[in-house]
Parts: structure tokens; C-alpha cells; sequence
């Protein structure tokens, strides 16, 4: 299994090269050359399944020789055995037809764990085989950030600096970052909002001194294996409800597109997807691109679902890389004109792109008036995240098929929102219960690419 970049300019890696790579040096993603295929009777196969062996089964085809099959299977085992629910991903059901998929029973409370523990066990296994010691560089609006220090925190092979918004995460969520002692992991606080951060981290890779020196490695959902572990749960997921032979839905609430485009993968490999509904907030870039092929950015409005508080969705290059037919100089020229402010999508490609994704946008009112309703007619407590993808599945869904949304995060990651919607206080869990209590240590920087490299280089070991 080879892995191409999107913009067409950079050697093919295997699996291995391209998780330990993150960006490609043409500045594209990594894609793979192709994608496996899942027959019906091997997607059968599934039902019944422990999550970790319905992992092994679904991505063992992407990994080519890097891991050995005993290897890989005792890596996805050690990254799932600290999820506190033992389906992992368990479903609930809203309504009739209607399903949650619950995300957040990780180490840091969010879907992102997912990808991120089983990257921190695949980095650990091939850094020691290799004798390397790498830099993880990551930008995070908020979940991303917390994940990545979970996993790798006290890893003798990786030192961890993450990029966060000042001011513009949860508490909760900035609390997870600054709290840990090990200090192999760094919290960033930098000026400005998300995709400032994740502009810094792209120019630290097109910064090819600066990158080769360091030995930068990524692990935003710009990294392959971050996407390909979040294939997972929707097999797992459409198989609870009768896949292969039953079409099943899904509403994603996304504002980087990685965890949808995880959604296309399945589709591609031959899971039964009807659609993929793309669930935004007020920064809503993408639903305005999918329904007028103009990816225009704006002002960053935050919100109360601060994770999706994004203008330039990084995996929607990959999305528009097979919407072009895989034509890496109209994705590089694509990416070019958005350095000034936005592109127009041809009108073949947006018709590829609607042939799979349906969006919806969800106000902050809506928001909270979801949180308050599902927790009133449903019993269930959402995240503001989580209730922009009950509300547009709610208003988007067919009867006929069921619907399942991802429910993101855990509702005490947002406790401020949460209670002003439904006046309840979500408690964290019990193995955390004492966050509140922890000395922080945080590093303020000003939005300059300079200043971050030097903190860099000053931190990790000479």
C-alpha cells in the first residue's frame, strides 16, 4: 500500500513513512494510492465483534508491512484498553430511526481519542524499532490538543508541543493540556484563533530546514492514520443496525472535515452509506461551499462549540482531491487561491461532492434550544457540538433509513453551555474529578512563526 499526496508534487511513502511524515513536502495530504475493498460477506463478518478486533479487520489492509499482524493487534489492544465503556463506541437510540453514536468514552472525553491513542502506540512501536526521537508539532481548537498530550505524555521517543487559541477553548479543555506533568509535552496558549494556529503549524512543515532539523512530525487530522482510525466506528456502528443489508446514514458535526472524510473512506471500501451530512455552526464555510461551490473565508465567530470554530477545514483538500479527479495541480492551484481568501468549485466537482455529502447549519439558539429539548423528550444530555448534529439530523434525516449522529464529546468538556441550556452541571468523571485542582503550565506566544521555532528548539533535547 502506497500513499499519494493531493497535490501531486511528492514521492509516494508507505504507511508507516506517511503517519511519521503528517504533511507532504509538496504541502499536500497523504491519501492512499487506492482503497481496499470490503465484500459484503466480510463487512457480515463484523457483526458481533469486539471493537478492537472489528479495528484490526477494517484497517490491517492500509497498514501494508510496516506492523506485523500480532504486532498491530497488540497496539489497537493497548490503545483501547482505558476507554471506560467496553463496546468503546456504544450506540444509543434518540427516536425511532434515530441513533447516537457516543464518541467520548476516551481518556480525554472526545472522539479524537479514537485516532489519537492508537497513534500514540503506532509512533511509540515504530520510533523505538527505528532508534528515532521525533517532534509532534499540533494546532488544535480544542479536542485535538487534550488527545494528543494523553497520548503521548512521558513517550521516550516524542516530545509534544500543541498549539491552542487563547482564550477560545473550554476550560475543560484547556485544563486537559496545561495539566500534565511529564515534560515531554508542551502547551502552547498563542494569539489569535484556530486557524491561525494551524497556519503556523503548516508553515513549520514547508519550513524544510527548520523541519528536517527538529524532526517535525504532525498529528492534526493532517495525518493519514488520524483519519483511517476513525473508519472504524462506522463499521462497527452500521453493522449494530444491519449493515451490509441495510443503507444506514450518518451526521457529522465538523468543522476540519476529518472526521467525515473518515465516513467517505467507509463508503469507498464498500460500506452501505446512504448519505453523509455534514452538521456546522455559524463559521459554516462548509455548508456554504456545498451549497453554492464558494469556499470563501470569513471571520472566525466563536461560539459555543468552540471546536468547530474553524475557516479552513484542512481534509476538505482530500474530499476535493477525488472530486477532481485526482488532479494534484487543480487541488495545488485550488489551495493557492485560498492563501488569498477563498476558491470557486468547478461545477463537475461540486456535483461529485453532492453526490455524497448533504449539509445543515445550526445557529447558536438552535444549539442550546437542541440541548435543552434532547435532554427534555430524550434523556440525554448532549455537548453543543453533539446538538448541531441532532438538529440537522433531525431536520434532514429519512425515515426509511436510520440515522446515526456522532456524538463528539462528553457534555461535562462544555458545562458552561450546557447547563445555561438545560440548567444542569455535567460532573466530569470520576477518574477526573479533580482537574479543577491541578497546577496548569501553559507557555504564552504572540502569532509569529519566528518566536514559535525558537521556543521549539529551546525546549527539546540538544
Amino acid at each position: 500500500m502506497k500513499y499519494i499526496s493531493t497535490r501531486g508534487r511528492a514521492p509516494s511513502l508507505t504507511f508507516e513513512e506517511a503517519m511519521l511524515s503528517g504533511l507532504a513536502r509538496d504541502g499536500g495530504l497523504y491519501v492512499p494510492e487506492m482503497i481496499p475493498q470490503m465484500s459484503k460477506d466480510d463487512i457480515r463478518a463484523l457483526h458481533g465483534l469486539p471493537y478492537e478486533e472489528v479495528a484490526f479487520r477494517v484497517m490491517r489492509p492500509f497498514i501494508g508491512d510496516g506492523f506485523t499482524d500480532e504486532v498491530f493487534a497488540d497496539l489497537i489492544a493497548k490503545a483501547y484498553a482505558g476507554f471506560g465503556h467496553v463496546a468503546r463506541a456504544p450506540l444509543v437510540q434518540l427516536a425511532p430511526g434515530h441513533f447516537l453514536l457516543e464518541l467520548f468514552h476516551g481518556p480525554t472525553l472526545a472522539f479524537k481519542d479514537f485516532a489519537m491513542q492508537l497513534i500514540g502506540q503506532l509512533f511509540e512501536e515504530a520510533l523505538t524499532r527505528r532508534g528515532q526521537r521525533v517532534t509532534i508539532v499540533g494546532a488544535t481548537s480544542g479536542d485535538t490538543g487534550s488527545a494528543a498530550i494523553e497520548a503521548f505524555r512521558g513517550l521516550d521517543s516524542v516530545d509534544v508541543f500543541i498549539l491552542y487559541p487563547h482564550g477560545r477553548v473550554s476550560e475543560v479543555q484547556r485544563r486537559q493540556m496545561t495539566t500534565p506533568v511529564e515534560s515531554n509535552v508542551h502547551a502552547v496558549a498563542m494569539d489569535g484563533h484556530f486557524d491561525d494556529c494551524q497556519a503556523r503549524l503548516k508553515d513549520m512543515f514547508n519550513d524544510f530546514d527548520f523541519r528536517d532539523g527538529v524532526r517535525l512530525a504532525g498529528v492534526n487530522s493532517i495525518n493519514w492514520a488520524r483519519v483511517l482510525a476513525q473508519v472504524v466506528y462506522y463499521f462497527s456502528s452500521a453493522v449494530s443496525l444491519g449493515a451490509p443489508d441495510r443503507k444506514v446514514s450518518f451526521t457529522v458535526p465538523t468543522g476540519n472535515f476529518g472526521d467525515i472524510f473518515a465516513g467517505y473512506i467507509a463508503k469507498k471500501m464498500g460500506l452501505p452509506i446512504d448519505r453523509l451530512v455534514v452538521a456546522t455552526n455559524q463559521n459554516d464555510i462548509l455548508h456554504r461551499c456545498l451549497t453554492t461551490g464558494d469556499y470563501k473565508t470569513d471571520e472566525v465567530t466563536p461560539s459555543i462549540s468552540p471546536s468547530m470554530d474553524i475557516q479552513v477545514s484542512s481534509n476538505f483538500e482530500r474530499a476535493l482531491f477525488d472530486a477532481y479527479g485526482r488532479d494534484g495541480n487543480a487541488v495545488g492551484q485550488l489551495m493557492d487561491e485560498l492563501k488569498t481568501g477563498g476558491f470557486n468549485v468547478s461545477q463537475g466537482a461540486l456535483q461529485a461532492l453532492r453526490e455524497t455529502f448533504d449539509s445543515g447549519r445550526v445557529s447558536e439558539g438552535e444549539t442550546l434550544a437542541t440541548i435543552r429539548a434532547a435532554h427534555d423528550t430524550m434523556g440525554e444530555l448532549l455537548c453543543p457540538h453533539s446538538a448541531v448534529g441532532v438538529r440537522v439530523a433531525e431536520a434532514q434525516r429519512d425515515p426509511k433509513v436510520p440515522m446515526i449522529t456522532l456524538a463528539t464529546a462528553h457534555p461535562a468538556k462544555f458545562p458552561d453551555a450546557v447547563e445555561k441550556a438545560s440548567g444542569i452541571r455535567p460532573p466530569l468523571p470520576e477518574r477526573m474529578a479533580d482537574l479543577y485542582e491541578r497546577p496548569e503550565r501553559v507557555t504564552r506566544s504572540k502569532n509569529d512563526l519566528v518566536a514559535l521555532q525558537t521556543l521549539i528548539k529551546e525546549r527539546i533535547p540538544s
